[in-house]
């Protein structure tokens, strides 16, 4: 299966996944493409926005009061959501993977190996253009 991309799960799985729920050992490949691909903070993301939507949507029409309070209120609630996420995005992609069975850190791994070629060539201009002697105060 290496050859080809990793089996998608398909809707309802993927919201169920969303939601936090693991997916079959058939899915193992895409979970770990999913928390390591060049976009898995954008995929981390959208995960949180199905996961606030239909509670900013309940809370809109329940909190009481003119619409713009509703709104204000809602998007407060899902600005402190989208931090929070944000905040512990390393940990849970790290937890999604460990639930398909990988051992804890690989997601980490990958993801500092696809851009390693990229920092070691900044590294290299960087001790090119800093170190070389031409930043030095001479004395």
């Amino acid at each position: 299966m290496s050859e080809t991309s990793p089996r998608r799960p398909g809707p309802v799985r993927w919201l169920l996944y969303a939601f936090g729920r693991g997916l079959p050992p058939e899915y193992r490949e895409w979970v770990l493409h999913d928390v390591t691909a060049r976009t898995w903070v954008l995929r981390h993301m959208i995960r949180a926005t199905v996961q606030l939507l239909p509670i900013a949507v309940v809370l809109y029409l329940l909190i009481p009061g003119p619409a713009w309070v509703r709104g204000c209120a809602v998007l407060a609630g899902l600005l402190l959501g989208y931090f929070y996420s944000g905040a512990y995005v390393y940990e849970t992609t790290e937890h999604r993977a460990v639930k398909a069975g990988y051992p804890r850190g690989t997601a980490g791994r990958i993801r500092g190996m696809h851009g390693a070629a990229e920092r070691e060539e900044q590294e290299r201009r960087y001790e090119q253009r800093w170190r070389s002697g031409q930043g030095s105060g001479g004395g």
